[in-house]
């Protein structure tokens, strides 16, 4: 009977057995390599432009479920974005910091003179100004998004630093606009005397006079350093504008696509910008005496003038003594 029952016992174990190898194999079967699975998702990531789902509604964007493209344009604006502002930033900041360390304050060689001479009117002022303060706000408020949460949030605090972002985010939206209005102006206004002459040459290679004392190259209103900041203002100033509506105005006439490679060239383009406006503030305000009066009240000291832009000051004497022999001949008549 015991011996009966043994085998009773080893056929039902022989049994399981038999079971649980019939059953491990179809599961070792459907085992993946994680390295080859992980392969497979790159290859069909890289080879399809998005992925999509069904979806019930019209609205046939809600049916992405992953583009691949994100992938790359978050490394890019957490990295490329991130350190060209930072570095052409910071590079123009040491770079004007040794520059008045070596050079100093660009002086009147000839001293204050107590004649002025009519540079910029009411209106070129105006326009100066417009753009010039948008661009600041729209600057600090777009630095905001890429430095804010490493410099302001440790400062201020989840909740101020919150506030402070969504103000800046409605500023830097709706400050687009006479952005973009101040940019048509000074295209008008000023795009006649920043044609590129024979003479700015000239200027460049002695680098405007800006290291040594008592010799400015000759320049009529504007000289080669102004024109590249004037085309830089237009030229790049109307591709931020271009970018920043695609953003602003999301699937309009746009992909997914199109508004990544926006907003990248946005970011890229506006730290470039930044750190050029920063050399132009400098050379306009603190960098150089006399400087500037041109934008705050439009007169500017004629010895600055002579010195700076002698060949314009030229120009507008010759026009106030045709002016004036017009006049006279007028009265004797």
């Amino acid at each position: 009977m015991t011996d009966r029952n043994s085998n009773w016992r080893n056929l039902a174990l022989a049994l399981l057995g038999l079971a649980l190898i019939t059953v491990a194999q179809p599961m070792q079967a459907q085992t993946v390599t994680p390295t080859a699975s992980a392969a497979k998702e790159e290859q069909l990531l890289s080879t399809m432009k998005q992925i999509d789902g069904r979806i019930s509604i019209p609205d046939q964007k809600a049916s992405v479920l992953m583009q691949p493209a994100g992938q790359e344009w978050r490394k890019v604006h957490n990295t490329t974005m991130f350190w060209v502002g930072a570095v052409s930033i910071l590079g123009m900041m040491l770079a004007l910091t040794l520059f008045y360390t070596i050079r100093g304050r660009i002086m009147i060689d000839s001293g204050p003179s107590d004649r002025t001479i009519l540079r910029f009117n009411g209106f070129e002022r105006f326009v100066h100004w417009l753009t010039a303060s948008c661009f600041i706000v729209l600057a600090l408020s777009g630095l905001n998004v890429s430095f804010g949460k490493y410099l302001l949030l440790p400062l201020l605090g989840a909740d101020s630093f919150s506030a402070l972002s969504q103000l800046a985010k409605y500023a830097h939206n709706f400050l687009a606009f006479p952005f973009i209005i101040g940019l048509v102006f000074m295209f008008l206004v000023w795009v006649k005397d920043n044609i590129p002459e024979g003479g700015d040459l000239d200027w460049l290679k002695a680098g405007g006079g800006l290291m040594g004392k008592g010799h400015h190259p000759p320049a009529k209103k504007f000289n080669a350093g102004q024109k590249i900041i004037f085309w830089v203002v237009i030229g790049g100033g109307t591709v931020l504008s271009v970018t920043g509506l695609m953003l602003l105005f999301p699937f309009t006439g746009t992909v997914i696509a199109d508004m990544q490679l926006g907003q990248t060239v946005h970011g890229i383009l506006s730290g470039l910008i930044i750190a050029v406006m920063m050399a132009h503030i400098y050379i306009g305000s603190v960098g150089m005496e006399g400087a500037i009066d041109a934008m705050n009240t439009g007169e500017v000291d004629l010895n600055w003038a002579r010195e700076h832009h002698s060949l314009w000051v030229e120009e507008v004497e010759a026009q106030e003594r045709e002016a004036d022999h017009k006049a006279k001949s007028v009265a004797a008549e």
